[in-house]
């Protein structure tokens, strides 16, 4: 793909030396795209996975999009240093932006009601924001000082396994249960009551901010000459793909479910369903590789596809701040059609605090990625105008869309 489609450069361009790497805004743009399945399922009634196999890799596929999007913010405020001065305050600046936004313009796109004292949820935007916050501290470290504690966070935490179960089972005896909640163990114990305010854990910190570390450290490796930074992008990626292979196939760490000893989901599925909250190793083994391997693969893509998909990746927190109204909105529309009115369940506490669906709600596959598509080509169009402005645009706000 050629880097002058992207002349002139938004601030936080990936550059390397003179040459952008392109596949960065691909995949970034890729995952943004896939994102937008599980949100459009949130609202369809189909289950989050499920035994078969339409229903478990409609979820699965998605499971790229936050450890790609949180290792890459790390990325991008290593460049972002490399560009600019005042990198901490950039991100603690950022990172409450977004935990404000959050908590406010995202919590009422995500349930269209008012009923902020009974559901707050912290979601994908909140644990990027909380970890730009200690980010902000953490990159005064050295570069492989940080590197490694990222990679120590996201390979030790699951050594906690063992004792997860005794740890939610006694956690509201604690006083300290809030945090526990907030840092590692999620949503599983109930909600963190702050006064009268349920607030649903949905992304941990931990092990979050390991892989935005992590993210940090590997802008390092794309400042290399390009055959060294292929040639180390496909390593680290497929070792951690063959990582995962191992750890999972014989389930020596990681991921402490036995996918092997049978159950409701066939075997292959069973060995993909890694846990996602809290993160697991395996779970980042298998997203994480893929992404970084696909690196180098990616950046001689070209064509008008390529080129349509690298808009979004541009843009990705515009475009996430759009895309979940837009969602919820077509849900309403779809609702409508479909039974004849707007079914109340629409307006509960997505996606975390809703009851099931109505008996005879949910939609059929064909019909959710018919909405997810048109939502795609909704946004594709105000997308390419704000990375346009962005590209030509220097004032300071930018920054921080």
């Amino acid at each position: 793909m050629s880097t002058t489609a992207y002349a002139p450069q938004p601030p936080t361009t990936e550059r390397t030396g003179q040459t952008r790497v392109a596949s960065i805004d691909l995949i970034r743009g890729a995952v943004m795209i896939l994102m937008a399945i599980d949100h459009v399922r949130v609202y369809s009634g189909v289950p989050a996975g499920g035994p078969t196999a339409g229903v478990f890799f409609t979820r699965w596929i998605t499971h790229f999009c936050a450890p790609a999007f949180i290792f890459l913010a790390g990325t991008s405020a290593f460049f972002y240093a490399r560009n600019h001065s005042g990198l901490s305050r950039f991100l603690l600046i950022r990172g409450m932006w977004l935990v404000l936004l959050e908590f406010t313009l995202l919590r009422l796109a995500w349930t269209f009601n008012f009923d902020f004292r009974h559901y707050e949820m912290a979601g994908v935007i909140w644990v990027i924001g909380v970890c730009m916050i200690l980010m902000a501290g953490l990159v005064k470290l050295p570069l492989n000082a940080l590197a490694a504690l990222g990679l120590l966070i996201i390979g030790a935490h699951n050594l906690l396994d063992p004792h997860f179960e005794a740890i939610v089972e006694h956690l509201n005896e604690s006083p300290i249960s809030g945090l526990w909640k907030i840092l590692y163990v999620g949503f599983y114990p109930g909600p963190v009551h702050i006064g009268k305010l349920n607030l649903f854990v949905l992304y941990s910190i931990i092990p979050w901010i390991g892989v935005m570390a992590a993210g940090y450290g590997f802008g390092k490796i794309l400042t290399f000459e390009v055959s060294r930074r292929k040639k180390l992008c496909l390593l680290i990626g497929f070792s951690a793909i063959a990582l995962f292979a191992l750890l999972r196939g014989f389930n020596l760490y990681g991921d402490p479910f036995p996918w092997h000893g049978g159950g409701r989901m066939p075997a292959l599925l069973a060995f993909l369903n890694t846990t996602k909250y809290p993160a697991s190793l395996c779970f980042l083994l298998m997203t994480l590789g893929p992404t970084i391997a696909s690196i180098p693969l990616l950046e001689s893509a070209s064509g008008r596809l390529a080129r349509i998909i690298s808009v979004f990746g541009r843009v990705p927190f515009f475009y996430y701040v759009l895309h979940i109204p837009l969602i919820h909105t077509l849900a309403l529309v779809v609702s409508k059609v479909r039974l004849g009115y707007v079914n109340a369940w629409l307006f509960a506490n997505h996606p975390m605090g809703n009851p099931r669906p109505p008996a005879g709600y949910a939609w059929n596959l064909w019909e959710l990625y018919l909405v997810w598509g048109m939502a795609i080509v909704i946004l594709y169009l105000p997308c390419q105008w704000f990375a346009a402005r962005k590209a030509r645009g220097n004032e300071w706000w930018l920054r921080y869309l």
